[in-house]
């Protein structure tokens, strides 16, 4: 497998530090509102890659953090007369709720800044012993001049980066572009004791200790969306290697931006959209297609008639595999033919191929591809024209199973009730067509189609669906 490693622009072999075992970092939302569809894509794309990862026979640890102290988790606190604390809780109660929608699994340790400031204040302590960082006021800061490399993952020589990583240019810095490891305690505002004095971590130096403390010093994969790169990713780099002495992520990943009328989707820009409207208004399944149907790296164009053309393509895999649930149920008994062993034996190419695009830095839109393919060419053989057996319908339905898992696909549609006046209707045209009463069967066929009900007459029984 090769995966595009930010930090040297190129793509690389993954090589895990551990055999057989990978470990993912990501960094998780600031909890103070409801995630938009920018902060979807990163969500989505790295749970593809974990569960390819595990696909293949990987053992996968994945962190991904919740910023639950911030001056944004404060100013909604102040704005609504709650505390941070519920602030906070109520909105990753809320991310459950998207993410769970979106089909993204929960990652193995979800840890919160608020429950990790020994480690931090372990670390800042240790950077400052090594001459990495300084206090001022009660504040503490990063001396970036210290690290010689700094500005590596972003490929900007220091001269050119620019201060301003949630914190604002003060005098008591001794470089503009210093920034805080923990902030001097405000009028109630949440703090805790230190060193110091009280006071609150940065943001950037929580994620490299919670890394540190659930991953180890060194990490096989960090990811995220390519707004992390600089500040937040440059500085974790810079905190971790200098504290710990050692290279700490080996693949950096990052996804594009999601943009509106081509600009790049935020809330600092108000030009975005929660998870929880888009899913409303076109549902969860189809924002993951969204996602999914291009490549992560490269840059996505939201709109409403993107998601239904999502959708649309959502509709023909789930009818394709609710065909497949047909004949298994109504196919033939018995083994496979020859002739059908000998088509589910050259099935086995679109697992390969579906690999293959993988494999090569996640492709998940060549890999969505391959699935259509092969949906296209299972349409043609189990139908009822073939008058499959049950046991090639069900071989079908495995791969694709398989297939549309690793995307985390839905793999078929909730039972839908039709209701027993639309279940006995049909049981009467059934009735009406054994009698050959004809007249009375495309009567009754009528009557349901004017309810949205479409029926379809097979060798094998009768199908239904809506219009």
């Amino acid at each position: 497998m090769r995966l595009f490693n930010s930090l040297t622009m190129q793509k690389e072999e993954f090589v895990p530090i551990e055999e057989g075992k990978v470990s993912m970092y990501a960094c998780g939302p600031t909890v103070y509102n409801y995630i938009h569809v920018g902060n979807a894509r990163p969500l989505i794309m790295f749970d593809v890659l974990r569960r390819y990862m595990e696909y293949r026979g990987y053992e996968v640890k994945f962190v991904q953090n919740f910023t639950d102290v911030d001056d944004k988790i404060i100013k909604r606190a102040n704005e609504e007369g709650i505390t941070s604390k519920e602030v906070s809780e109520k909105y990753i109660e809320e991310y459950y709720k998207d993410v769970h929608g979106l089909g993204v699994r929960e990652a193995s340790i979800h840890p919160k800044a608020t429950e990790n400031i020994e480690q931090i204040i372990t670390m800042v302590k240790t950077l400052i012993e090594k001459g990495y960082a300084y206090e001022a006021n009660g504040d503490v800061y990063y001396r970036t001049v210290k690290f010689g490399s700094y500005g590596k993952l972003s490929h900007q020589p220091l001269e050119d980066l620019q201060a301003g990583a949630r914190i604002d240019v003060t005098d008591i810095k001794e470089n503009p572009m210093d920034f805080a490891l923990w902030k001097a305690a405000k009028p109630d505002e949440p703090s805790w004791e230190s060193p110091w004095g009280n006071g609150r971590p940065g943001w950037h130096i929580e994620c490299s200790a919670m890394s540190n403390r659930y991953l180890g010093k060194t990490i096989d994969i960090h990811c995220g969306g390519q707004d992390l790169i600089f500040p937040h990713h440059e500085n974790e780099i810079a905190q971790s290697e200098a504290a710990n002495g050692c290279k700490f992520v080996n693949y950096w990943m990052h996804n594009g931006f999601i943009s509106v009328d081509n600009k790049k989707m935020s809330k600092s820009l108000g030009n975005f959209f929660t998870v929880r409207e888009a899913a409303g208004a076109y549902g969860y399944d189809s924002i993951r297609m969204f996602m999914l149907m291009s490549h992560y790296r490269s840059p996505l164009n939201y709109s409403g008639d993107i998601l239904m053309q999502a959708n649309s393509a959502l509709e023909r895999l789930s009818t394709a595999r609710a065909n497949l649930d047909f004949f298994a149920e109504n196919g033939v008994d018995g083994e496979m033919t020859g002739e059908e062993k000998k088509f589910a034996e050259g099935l086995d190419r679109y697992r390969e191929r579906f690999c293959e695009v993988m494999d090569d830095d996640l492709n998940t839109a060549d890999a969505v591809a391959v699935i259509f393919e092969f949906v296209r060419e299972i349409n043609a053989a189990v139908s009822p024209a073939s008058n499959p057996t049950k046991a090639l319908a069900k071989t079908c339905a495995a791969i694709y199973d398989e297939l549309a898992g690793v995307l985390g696909l839905p793999i078929t549609k909730p039972e839908e009730d039709i209701g027993a006046e639309v279940e006995k209707l049909i049981e009467a045209r059934q009735e009406a067509r054994k009698a050959k009463n004809y007249a009375e069967s495309d009567r009754i066929r009528d009557e349901l189609k004017a309810k949205g009900i479409v029926l379809e007459d097979t060798p094998q029984g009768v199908k239904w669906k809506r219009a």
